[in-house]
């Protein structure tokens, strides 16, 4: 192996020093999510997870009944069928698949549709850009047990999904179509809660025009947008109270409801009513699930919100106190519509009694910017994650919160979702309109939650194959049944997550095919290791005092933008380092795991490979920070490889003691000599370079080609991508070095 080739460790690992060399065992980790939480810990992470978790199912009553009866009730018993309906889709879906099942799939105790990806992808190689290095399997988060030999059917779809690129593509695909719905699911929350918590206020103001409850939910959502750059931290823990007096509310006013009107209706307990709903109603039926599925959005949050709980955690609060709130409130909403069927359109406050209405009212206004706020988190945290798959541009991300990592701001698609949200109210007006375009969102999500599943059952759990065949049937078609009724509303309305879904993956999708097609052409043209030295051989080129940091999205090889700027600026600073940024398919990667150190040609070049690697939910550190622990893994790396050299020594079986020793001694004499080397440089300066590429579709390339490539891709470099505010580089050290690639 070459200094810089980055093949299997195997047997040429004992040859050469790099940092990783004995660092996982630093590192001490939790393998099962929240196993390790005392009960007192897990009743107040269950506590603190109403708050974050609930507020966007916990608010589904506002609007439930009037989506799935927006034509008025037709039959008594009707009411029957869709609350037996409500109550087992509450059991199937969220109960049975997200919280008994799906939350154990995490990635290292964080869910969401990207970690099943990057799980799958740390046991099959499915990613498209081939930046994997032998010693990534080595880091304490990424630890993965080999599909068992005895298991054959892990091992057959391991192969499968590896040699199958239409599976990688597929698997990709799906991803980031559930980042699209997620994205949409933040854009309707808060257009959906606001409106339809704000439209209680005409029970008591009925001269109140529905423009006009409009233009204050509008108010409303430009202040919450506003808000986001403080971040859920702020307000964090603040949410759970509210929420918590908002279930109790809602559970009073159900059990009122169920005592003071038709207590009758808990025979909807009995799923024949279900039936008998189909058989009364037919095609009707099919279509009012539309509606009904909107007693379950905000489900996925409970995943993707993993990573602040734990599993116990989210099971206790969901068991015992979101499920029994909300089931007595449909149950007393659909008691009252027995005696006033009348009122459907606006069942939840005429439901309310008198006296509890305007304290009622205040907290569902509260309880739906709580809805609001917990989608938007997870809509910015799904999409941090999505830049370590190259699929977004680099944009900066602000974390918003020191104690919880996945508390993240993102200031331009703040922008766009509230810009979208707005509109959306302004055009749609009501909350059926609405809610006919929400159901698609969270239908989309949860089937692909289900496919993602079902591979990692066969994959990583290998699971009894009849359980699998059980789990992808069972909820594949529950899914599907919903997802087919939503869709006969898709001029309704249901237009809307599919037109949002497919720009944003078109633009995914774009960045993401440029950066592959980049990051091959680089990889192709990379520079040999006689070419280096005969580069800094030239009479032309000045070794410079100071550390010169090259940024590469290569973690091999040297990249074709270094003899460019050789060419341009006939000078390389007296210690050079090539450094790349990667993310690993994990969420977090330790620090003292974070970089990986080589050295690149003859020691006195003093030139070398550092690659610094981060899990999806890590924070790229302060430029002083970062240059500070880049330094001084740099001078441990030297002290090491010296280290490293005398065992190796030691072990060719020479006996010569004397010899040996004298041998140490130089070795760490001149390793200390090239730190102080380095301390000197590092005080004279450090300057960050980067390749400005210039990306063309190569001459002959089809229109599409070039349309995506010198339109598209160049439209979101020039206007989104910013990469040295991302990598937190300071403008005054920063220089540019431009290059074109015709790919």
């Amino acid at each position: 192996m070459s200094v810089e080739a980055d093949g299997a460790a195997g047997a040429e690992r004992v040859l050469r020093r790099d940092s990783l060399y004995g660092d996982a065992e630093k590192v001490t980790n939790d393998k099962h999510h929240g196993s390790g939480a005392s009960w007192r810990q897990t009743l107040q992470l269950a506590f603190q997870s109403i708050g974050v978790v609930y507020g966007d199912v916990g608010t589904s009553p506002l609007y439930v009944y009037s989506s799935t009866f927006p034509d008025g009730i037709r039959h008594p018993d009707d009411l029957l069928g869709v609350l037996s309906l409500i109550i087992y889709t509450l059991i199937l879906l969220p109960m049975l698949k997200y919280v008994f099942i799906v939350l154990y799939a995490n990635d290292n105790g964080d869910g969401g549709t990207f970690a099943l990806y990057s799980l799958i992808s740390r046991y099959a190689k499915i990613g498209m850009i081939p930046n994997q290095q032998a010693e990534d399997a080595s880091v304490s988060n990424y630890s993965i047990e080999e599909p068992n030999s005895k298991m054959r059917r892990a091992q057959w779809v391991k192969q499968r999904l590896e040699s199958s690129k239409a599976a990688k593509i597929a698997l990709f695909t799906i991803t980031i179509l559930g980042t699209a719905m997620v994205m949409g699911d933040g854009t309707l929350t808060p257009a959906i809660s606001v409106l339809s918590a704000v439209g209680g206020v005409r029970e008591k103001a009925p001269n109140l025009t529905q423009s006009e409850v409009v233009w204050i939910s509008v108010a409303i959502l430009f202040l919450l947008f506003s808000v986001q750059r403080f971040g859920t931290d702020k307000v964090g823990y603040s949410f759970a109270p509210i929420i918590s007096v908002w279930f109790i509310l809602i559970a009073g006013i159900g059990a009122y409801n169920l005592a003071a009107h038709d207590v009758t209706v808990l025979r909807a307990l009995n799923p024949k009513y279900i039936v008998d709903y189909f058989g009364r109603n037919g095609k009707e039926a099919w279509v009012s699930l539309g509606g009904v599925v909107l007693c379950i959005t905000g489900t996925e949050a409970m995943f993707a919100d993993l990573g602040h709980f734990n599993i116990r955690a989210i099971q206790l609060s969901f068991t015992f106190i979101l499920f029994p709130s909300v089931a007595l409130c449909y149950m007393g909403q659909a008691s009252y519509l027995r005696k006033f069927p009348q009122n459907v359109g606006d069942t939840f406050y005429k439901s309310i009694p008198a006296a509890m209405f305007w304290p009622t009212f205040i907290v569902a206004i509260m309880a739906a910017i709580i809805a609001s706020q917990a989608m938007l988190s997870g809509a910015f945290a799904i999409l941090s994650k999505a830049l370590s798959l190259g699929c977004f541009p680099r944009v900066k991300v602000v974390h918003t919160s020191k104690k919880h990592s996945g508390q993240v701001y993102i200031p331009e698609v703040n922008f766009l979702i509230g810009a979208a949200s707005i509109v959306v109210t302004l055009a749609f007006q009501t909350t059926t309109n609405i809610g006919n375009a929400y159901g698609i969102c969270v239908v989309t999500v949860f089937s692909i939650t289900t496919h993602l599943m079902t591979v990692v059952m066969l994959l990583i759990w290998k699971k009894n194959f009849a359980f699998v065949v059980v789990f992808y049937v069972i909820f594949g078609l529950a899914e599907f049944l919903y997802l087919s009724s939503i869709l006969s509303k898709f001029v309704e309305g249901g237009y809307l997550p599919f037109c949002l879904s497919v720009v944003l993956m078109a633009l995914m999708a774009t960045w993401h095919y440029v950066y592959v097609k980049r990051y091959w052409y680089e990889l192709d043209r990379v520079v040999p290791a006689d070419q280096l030295t005969a580069l800094l051989a030239r009479r032309n080129v000045r070794r410079v005092p100071g550390v010169g940091l090259l940024y590469s999205e290569l973690v091999q090889g040297i990249p074709p933008v270094f003899p460019r700027l050789v060419d341009k600026i006939p000078s390389v600073h007296a210690v050079f380092v090539f450094m790349s940024i990667k993310n690993l398919p994990i969420p977090r990667v330790a620090l003292p795991e974070r970089f990986i150190f080589r050295r690149v040609g003859p020691a006195e070049h003093r030139m070398f490979r550092c690659v610094a690697r981060y899990g999806y939910t890590d924070q790229i550190e302060g430029t002083k920070e970062f240059s500070t622990f880049l330094i001084e893994g740099l001078k441990l790396f030297v002290h090491d490889e010296a280290a490293f050299s005398c065992q190796h020594t030691d072990d060719d079986g020479d006996d010569n003691n004397n010899d040996n020793d004298a041998r140490r001694v130089a070795q760490a004499a001149i390793a200390e000599e090239e730190k102080r080397f380095i301390d000197t440089e590092v005080e004279r300066g450090v300057v960050y370079l980067m390749g400005e590429a210039d990306v063309a579709a190569a001459p002959g390339s089809s229109a599409l080609k070039r349309i995506v490539v010198n339109y598209v891709y160049t439209f979101l470099r020039k206007n989104l991508s910013e990469s040295h505010k991302a990598l937190s580089i300071p403008k005054d050290q920063l220089l540019k070095v431009g290059i074109t690639y015709e790919i």
